[in-house]
């Protein structure tokens, strides 16, 4: 990713928003663009934290009255002598193009100097209208995070040799079949790398505490099961209802005769 230099962007079409638009024109830009590339949202995307510190610059420099007008100014004079270079004909170009050249190796003519001595400045004085968005950030992000709901992780292991292609016994449709009684999943990955592994998120906080609490898998060759990160917080739910613990047995009945059949089609899909 390319150095991000303010002095050479158009910040307002980062943002999306125009010129004369008001600081609160700017702060809700900025938010739009600052919850869509935050890190958290895209941890897949290496250059998500440099595309959210751009933001924090743009809205810093944006913000910042003194900041703005000097931008603003640089802003103007770089549209300006873009018009400029494109009426020229070739050979003027060129020696417009020259000319630049000579000025970018001694001193700049263009603003940008104080421009810099601008970003410097905010960057020392620090500033409390961009510490508050950032807080606003924080704030969004967790209460999206709290709206989409806790993700119920649960890992299944069971003994398998290394040389076994049935796995133990077990694949993704068997597991499902067995897990899927407590209550809806989410999602289930069977480890690709490691044998007698997988991973599945129930939607419910109940579902996953009675499978980690009950589900024992084939007779012949049990699972166990545990939290990913520990077991959530709070009130263990499976152990307030009297009726809970009824329907678990009824499950487990249920299941028994499920193991039964499915014990009987796997030893006679082996003889065929």
């Amino acid at each position: 990713m390319t150095e991000f230099k303010i002095e050479e962007e158009d910040l307002y079409e980062i943002l999306e928003i125009e010129p004369t638009s008001t600081t609160n024109d700017i702060k809700k830009a900025y938010r739009k663009k600052a919850l869509q590339c935050h890190p958290d949202k895209n941890p897949d995307n290496p250059n998500a934290a440099k595309l959210f510190h751009q933001l924090t610059k743009i809205l810093e420099v944006l913000t910042d009255e003194s900041a703005r007008k000097v931008y603003d100014r640089v802003l103007r004079g770089k549209k300006e002598a873009a018009l400029r270079h494109r009426e020229l004909d070739g050979k003027r170009r060129k020696l417009k193009e020259d000319l630049e050249a000579r000025e970018r190796g001694g001193v700049k003519r263009n603003g940008s100097d104080e421009l810099k001595a601008e970003i410097e400045r905010l960057r020392k004085e620090g500033s409390k209208l961009v510490q508050e968005e950032m807080e606003y950030i924080k704030t969004k992000l967790r209460q999206e995070s709290q709206a989409a709901g806790t993700k119920y992780r649960v890992k299944i292991k069971w003994k398998v040799a290394r040389d076994d292609a049935t796995n133990g016994g077990y694949d993704q449709e068997l597991l499902g079949k067995f897990l899927s009684k407590y209550g809806d999943i989410t999602a289930m990955v069977m480890s690709p790398k490691r044998k007698g592994s997988a991973l599945v998120e129930f939607e419910s906080k109940r579902a996953a505490e009675m499978a980690v609490d009950f589900e024992k898998g084939l007779a012949v060759n049990p699972l166990e099961l545990s939290w990913v990160n520990g077991p959530p917080c709070g009130v263990r739910s499976s152990t307030i209802k009297e009726s809970d613990y009824e329907s678990v047995v009824l499950m487990k009945l249920r299941q028994a005769e499920e193991r039964k059949r499915l014990i009987e089609q796997m030893m006679a899909d082996d003889e065929t």
